[in-house]
């Protein structure tokens, strides 16, 4: 054994004892050892010799649950509580309780402002990004200004005759590709060769071949 575990182990029975007393609750070996070792260094041999050789000068109590041995503080070494003072102490957890829940709250929005303070633009960022907007609106600026000045702008007039000439083409379009189907379709009624053939022979080109469709109405 190293010379500081064997002076923790020394030391163990003080410390578990002060432990036991200020917690005043029951314990396992394996929990006080779980609870100490880091703070102390106090291995789980130690631990158990401590706790053993304290219940066996009286300073704490040992009580066996089936193959469990569990320890606390003699409760005789304490001052008996009126109930009036447990009334005040349950009084205090609940004002603590309370003030507690508060503090957890007001961390909360704490750690909210200073999540959005983090993600938020530095003031160099800002800047820099204010100046990339500014440039970019000058951009739009002159390319309005350049639209305003062109003199190849179509009037809604002209506009309004375009859209006329157009659904007056596509209208008799509609209209000749209507007959030209009907027409088709009586003479393969008496063809007796595919309407794929028939269109070949004749010399037919379909809006299909050239990838055309017909706009709609």
């Amino acid at each position: 054994m190293s010379k500081g575990r064997a002076e923790a182990a020394a030391g163990a029975p003080a410390i578990l004892l002060k432990y036991l007393q200020e917690q005043n609750r029951p314990y396992s070996a394996q929990d006080v050892f779980g609870n100490l070792q880091r703070e102390h260094g106090l291995g789980k041999t130690a631990v158990v010799k401590a706790l053993e050789q304290l219940a066996q000068q009286g300073k704490i109590k040992e009580k066996v649950y089936g193959k469990q041995k569990i320890y606390f503080a003699d409760q005789a070494q304490f001052d008996a509580v009126s109930d009036a003072d447990l009334q005040g102490l349950d009084a205090q957890i609940v004002a603590l309780t309370t003030k507690v829940q508060s503090l957890q709250q007001s961390c909360r929005h704490m750690e909210a402002e200073l999540k959005d303070l983090t993600s938020a633009l530095t003031t160099p960022e800002m800047q820099k990004e204010i100046q990339e907007l500014r440039k970019e609106c000058a951009g739009y600026r002159d390319r309005l200004e350049n639209i305003r000045a062109a003199t190849n702008h179509v009037t809604p007039q002209e506009k309004e005759q375009v859209y006329r000439e157009r659904e007056k083409y596509c209208k008799e379009w509609r209209k000749r590709k209507r007959m030209a189907t009907e027409l088709s379709d009586a003479i393969l009624e008496g063809y007796p060769k595919s309407k794929k053939h028939f269109f070949e022979e004749v010399g037919i080109e379909t809006d299909e071949d050239h990838n055309v469709k017909l706009p709609d109405p």
